[in-house]
């Protein structure tokens, strides 16, 4: 029988496949912006509202009525970085969108300096500086990218970003409820923007599937398997997304990333690995 511990491993390596198969979608699906962020966020709210009461049951509906001004701020930073998520795999390369996102520890973490006054060490400074310097390489060098998608998806970042900084500020918030609500009003913004145009079968069934596989089944996995693993395991894990989903779109649709791009691309990662590494073995002492 396999242990909880290996079992949080295997499920936290589902939750990243999961969420590696934006770029695959996003690709397939020959449709406008708005009515794929439309469909498949309806689609992944469905799902989390299944999720919400499968993990907490009827008491999990009773969290919407105690969101607070926390819980609709994090709504509100979910719901524009599901919106500037998918705006940016439809602008830009995928290997941009996914190297922008590994920068999400060192955006945290300075947020986290700036406004929780919590330090984030000589190591991180210098993890950050490497990371900077390889995404400058990669959109400043690199042409296979797009200046506002990058830039959306940057934007991503700092929304994801503000998402961790509420979750650690304000821990009691019910975050599964917020982002819930978010899957809902994220997607009906776009229905003045929307087109029913194209919407046949495989299409809709590719938007239930960017919804479900990318959205719920990915959040159900991580959830569960975080439970059971540390911080740093699930930091690990968590990277690989960056490699794997260029990966995919690479076999399946050869997009092929310029040498500015795998350089900036690497140096990114060898930051986020490397520090998630030193703290692993160095860790901070939070200064109150």
């Amino acid at each position: 029988m396999v242990d909880a511990h290996r079992q949080g491993i295997l499920m936290l390596l589902g939750a990243t496949l999961a969420w590696s198969t934006s770029g695959l979608f996003a690709r397939a699906i020959p449709l406008d912006t708005p009515t794929v962020i439309l469909w498949r966020g309806l689609a992944g709210a469905a799902g989390l509202f299944v999720t919400l009461w499968w993990l907490r049951g009827r008491e999990g509906f009773r969290d919407f009525t105690r969101l607070g001004a926390a819980g609709w701020a994090y709504s509100i930073c979910s719901g524009l970085g599901m919106l500037l998520f998918v705006g940016a795999l439809k602008a830009t390369s995928i290997a941009h969108v996914a190297i922008i996102y590994a920068t999400l520890p060192f955006v945290a973490a300075f947020l986290g300096w700036w406004l929780l006054k919590e330090p984030p060490g000589r190591a991180g400074f210098l993890a950050a500086g490497l990371a900077l310097v390889g995404a400058v390489v990669m959109v400043g060098l690199g042409d296979d990218g797009n200046l506002i998608g990058d830039l959306m998806a940057f934007g991503m970042v700092l929304a994801m970003a503000a998402l961790i900084l509420i979750a650690r500020g304000r821990p009691d918030t019910p975050t599964i409820a917020a982002g819930a609500l978010s899957a809902v009003w994220a997607p009906l913004a776009m229905v003045p923007f929307a087109s029913l145009a194209g919407l046949d079968a495989p299409n809709l069934l590719l938007l239930a599937g960017f919804g479900l596989v990318n959205s719920t089944l990915g959040f159900a996995l991580f959830v569960l398997g975080s439970r059971h693993t540390t911080p740093v395991e699930t930091a690990l894990i968590g990277a690989l997304e960056t490699a794997v989903t260029p990966l995919w779109v690479w076999l399946v649709f050869y997009e092929t990333p310029t040498v500015p791009t795998l350089i900036g691309g690497a140096m990114v990662m060898a930051a986020s690995v490397g520090h998630i590494l030193w703290t692993a073995r160095h860790p901070l002492v939070p200064q109150r």
